[in-house]
């Protein structure tokens, strides 16, 4: 893997603009003002908004453009990630590989904030599973999780694939075969291999999305049911 200059210009936004420059086709339209918000890609009527982190805070705009054109909204989740540590002197170490792979199931940490929004048969949502290299600095304000590393720079390298959700069925095949039926969260944790804490998220989505609903309790436990 070869690395470019890790301090300058390689801030959030680059990984926005790497991920437009990928998407766009010639003859789109970037960056244009459109009903009173400026948008990422226009192609023809459809818009392409790229979020790399954030998405609720694209409910307004979504909100206004949905129901008038139709809108493709794209984020990114590492496939592959990169971790270049910049020490205080300035000195770049050798990238190191981070053991963490994103799976679809983690986009709704942030598509929980968009729930009502996704059935709208305008919204199309596209995954992008990317590999990327995210720049650590070790200048004491970052999060104890990092040990006081600060995240200075993602910088897309690759997009691996992409996985597009726009029906009901979509969301739906997320939950696997072998769920019971009627299910509780603990059981779509231990199925999907994830934490309790993130099963929740994806049931509560699910059902203001329309794709599960309430079927009582088991106990202290809620029960969903698959509605598709």
């Amino acid at each position: 893997m070869t690395t470019t200059n890790p301090i300058g210009t390689l801030g959030e936004s680059a990984l926005h603009a790497s991920l437009k420059a990928h998407y766009a086709r010639p003859g789109d339209l970037q960056e244009v003002a459109l009903d009173g918000y400026i948008v990422d890609i226009l192609r023809g009527e459809q818009v392409i908004e790229i979020q790399t982190r954030n998405l609720g805070g694209l409910r307004p705009k979504l909100a206004a453009l949905l129901p008038i054109r139709p809108v493709t909204l794209i984020h990114p989740l590492p496939a592959l990630k990169w971790i270049l540590r910049v020490d205080r002197d300035g000195a770049a170490r050798p990238p190191r590989r981070s053991p963490k792979q994103a799976r679809a199931e983690d986009a709704f940490r942030e598509l929980m904030h968009l729930a009502d929004l996704l059935p709208h048969p305008n919204l199309t949502v596209c995954l992008a599973f990317v590999e990327m290299e995210e720049v650590w600095l070790d200048d004491g304000g970052g999060s104890w999780r990092r040990k006081g590393w600060s995240i200075a720079a993602r910088r897309l390298l690759n997009v691996v694939s992409d996985r597009r959700f726009k029906s009901f069925g979509d969301y739906a095949a997320l939950l696997p075969a072998r769920l019971p039926e009627p299910f509780t969260n603990a059981q779509l944790a231990a199925s999907l291999r994830i934490p309790a804490s993130l099963a929740g998220k994806i049931s509560w989505t699910l059902a203001r999305a329309g794709t599960i609903e309430l079927a009582g309790r088991q106990g202290r436990a809620h029960l969903f049911r698959r509605v598709v």
